[in-house]
């Protein structure tokens, strides 16, 4: 999202969360308006950041309804069902792009790099990869440039793009200001949803059997994880499956992420 540029915005105890929840619910909603005015009669928003509760619900238009918490069946894209197409906001480049803000993927604090039939995949390809299993286009994508270089244009160029920020290091950003925004998004909305009706879209599919390999930030991690039966131990930090749908893959991904925050909570729990 535009203006997210530091710790004190991303969790529910940061002193500036206020002021990052009221930025996303706004760009959230314009989204939302747009796509009613262009004739869509209802909205789904998944509430996908952090502990999944940030957006404001009390603003949210009365076509809208909004999935919130977590964990949750496919967590960034649940309730996706009867949809026709989906838009990603807000959405940041995977681990280890250099000069992105807050660039990870999917668990900061668990995953180095996540690679989908061995390319490197960030959040949106791995939620993109998931709808296109369900003949659901992405049609279009706002957020911080290098995604929208690295890999939104590299893998579905027909996507709209909408640049929310241009990174200048991990915590450091320029944005323009919300007036400017809220045009280019409404714009963009409405092109989007002219090709999705005109059929210049399509879904991101990727090809079966999909092949998972997971990266961990440290070994213990892949410790855990490599005591699930189907799963194959790589190297120290690293580990790797294979699933007959994207949708099994990604919940098998989520159930080792939350296998190694548990992990991660023992350890710190006992180190007193």
């Amino acid at each position: 999202m535009p203006y997210i540029v530091t710790p004190a915005q991303l969790n529910l105890r940061g002193t500036l969360y206020k002021e990052a929840r009221d930025i996303a619910t706004k760009i959230t909603n314009i989204v939302c308006e747009e796509l009613y005015r262009c004739g869509f009669s209802g909205v789904v928003v998944a509430d996908s950041h952090g502990p999944m509760v940030n957006l404001n619900v009390e603003s949210i238009p009365e076509y809208v309804e909004i999935v919130r918490g977590f964990p949750r069946p496919l967590s960034m894209i649940a309730g996706f069902e009867g949809c026709d197409a989906a838009l990603f906001l807000g959405y940041h480049a995977k681990y280890g792009t250099p000069l992105s803000t807050f660039d990870h993927t999917y668990s900061g604090g668990t995953i180095r790099e996540v690679k989908v039939n061995g390319v490197p995949a960030s959040e949106f390809l791995l939620n993109a990869y998931v709808l296109g299993e369900f003949n659901v286009p992405v049609i279009l994508v706002a957020g911080e440039a290098k995604l929208i270089d690295d890999d939104v244009k590299r893998f579905a160029p027909w996507i709209e793009p909408v640049i929310l920020k241009h990174s200048l290091s991990r915590v450091s950003a320029k944005s323009q200001s919300m007036s400017r925004i809220e045009g280019e998004l409404r714009s963009a909305v409405k092109r989007s949803v002219e090709k999705f009706k005109n059929g210049a879209v399509k879904p991101l599919k990727v090809n079966l059997p999909v092949d998972f390999e997971i990266t961990f930030i440290a070994s213990h991690f892949a410790d855990v994880a490599s005591l699930a039966p189907n799963v194959k131990r790589v190297d120290g930090l690293t580990v790797k499956f294979s699933c007959d749908s994207m949708a099994s893959a990604y919940k098998f991904f989520e159930l080792l992420i939350l296998a190694g925050s548990a992990v991660a909570n023992i350890l710190q729990r006992d180190a007193g």
